[in-house]
């Protein structure tokens, strides 16, 4: 595809004063395979005037765009800083599951007690309900059938089982705990197993397929999509928002921001220091042969994650090929170091043996947009300013990105329902715990943690 900047795989968003124009995919298997992207307005080439701008064309943008339009007459526009879904929507690892953020239910009755906590399930079902409509109405090699969590140690079984009964007790989810036995048996012969915790809800996606199919059907409800149009500069006037870009200033009444962890520093001091970007790589194999297939014992398309703090996500995709990521750099400029492929295919070879030294055609790495608090927000976080955002979804955005974009559709055409006084709508996303001024060392605490959690998943 052509592009007038290249690809930069050093990219920060802590630290890089830009996140690009019109720059060129990460070399991920899913732009290699989703064919070429469906039309779109082009860049930005004037002085414009909108009634809702998006910042950002991924899952998240999109939705909001899509939903804006069918369910509240709305038109957006979106801009897209370089090519379509081009940040975490086009390198993350397809997995969509019944979650979002990084605290298990039993966290959420801890954090929030029972009846908040029923609350929340009954939401974060209803965005998988969302993602499986949209997912069943767009060609994006869909995988269904629920997720497999692994116990990659004994000590984690306990851990497992204590999930296992508070979804069917608490909750009344399916959820099922699976022996050595029969992880072997009937799913994969991933040789760290000591079990695994299984759930009924659960969808692998082509995620860029999907995007563009997402794309064709918010343009076809009249949303406008530019791409290579970097917001560059956002001034407010009398209640109307100024938006920068290359081509031109786009004018809006209101405005959604759904960039996940891309965006930059100066974006909007509304999101300042709220969101903490982390590193996750992601490899994909060449196509398994028959002999290799047996020899893994993989039975499954399903999602299959590990209980690693720092956990492996692995699949075996459509065409017979294995995608297996997991955490990388601290920093973007530390991204393309050997170790954190190795981590990768290491990994790959001790759960499948007969994988070890198998090639790898794809090899790539993107930010994910973790909040302090390891919980997602939709919300207006000022009442005074028509400005939203949709983020920190920590890792476990593929599925309920959907449905945030249909809530924060919900919010601009100011419909207010019994939801928003949820944990993840009812507040803005937080600053680091210790405060504000802790934002700058967060990194540092970040290698601490890493070591910490290393040997709290292998060693102790």
């Amino acid at each position: 595809m052509n592009s007038r900047t290249a690809y930069d795989p050093h990219f920060d968003p802590l630290v890089s004063s830009s996140i690009g124009h019109d720059a060129a995919y990460a070399p991920t298997y899913w732009v290699a395979s989703a064919g070429e992207p469906p039309p779109h307005d082009g860049p930005v080439t004037g002085d414009m005037d909108a009634d809702v701008v998006i910042i950002g064309s991924g899952f998240t943008g999109l939705s909001t765009a899509l939903f804006l339009a069918r369910e509240h007459g709305i038109r957006a526009t979106v801009l897209e800083a370089n090519q379509l879904a081009w940040g975490c929507t086009s390198r993350n690892g397809g997995q969509g599951q019944n979650a979002s953020g990084r605290l298990y239910r039993s966290q959420w009755i801890a954090r929030w007690g029972l009846q908040t906590a029923l609350k929340m399930h009954e939401e974060i079902q209803c965005g998988f309900d969302t993602f499986k409509q949209l997912v069943a109405q767009i060609d994006c090699d869909a995988q269904p059938g629920g997720h497999l969590q692994i116990a990659h140690r004994r000590k984690k079984l306990a851990f497992l089982q204590n999930e296992v009964n508070v979804l069917r007790q608490q909750f009344g989810y399916d959820a099922h705990l699976l022996s050595k036995e029969d992880v072997h048996r009937d799913w994969c012969g991933d040789q760290e197993a000591v079990g695994a915790m299984h759930e009924p809800e659960g969808i692998s996606v082509h995620p860029l397929k999907l995007a563009f199919g997402m794309l064709r059907q918010a343009r076809a409800q009249g949303a406008r999509v530019h791409p290579a149009s970097p917001v560059t500069g956002w001034e407010t006037h009398n209640g109307v928002h100024h938006l920068h870009t290359p081509g031109g200033i786009v004018r809006a009444r209101a405005v959604a921001i759904a960039t996940g962890a891309y965006a930059t520093p100066g974006l909007s001091p509304l999101l300042k220091n709220r969101i903490f970007p982390v590193l996750s790589n992601s490899i994909v194999t060449r196509p398994l042969t028959a002999g290799e297939l047996a020899a893994c014992s993989i039975r499954t398309h399903q999602p299959m994650t590990d209980t690693r703090t720092l956990r492996f996500y692995y699949r075996l995709l459509p065409d017979n090929r294995v995608q297996i990521g997991s955490r990388s750099a601290i920093t973007g400029a530390d991204a393309g170091r050997d170790a954190h492929y190795r981590l990768l295919t290491e990994g790959l070879a001790r759960k499948f043996p007969a994988l070890a030294g198998i090639q790898i055609d794809y090899s790539w790495w993107g930010w994910v947009d973790v909040s302090h608090d390891l919980m997602p927000r939709v919300v207006q976080p000022d009442p005074s300013q028509h400005i939203y955002y949709a983020t920190g979804y920590g890792g476990n955005g593929v599925s309920f990105s959907a449905h945030a974009g249909r809530r924060m559709a919900e919010r601009i055409a100011g419909v207010r329902d019994s939801t928003i006084t949820l944990p993840i709508y009812d507040s803005p996303l937080p600053f680091p715990r210790q405060g504000e001024w802790a934002a700058p060392f967060r990194r540092i605490g970040q290698r601490m943690l890493y070591r910490w959690y290393w040997l709290r998943d292998e060693i102790i």
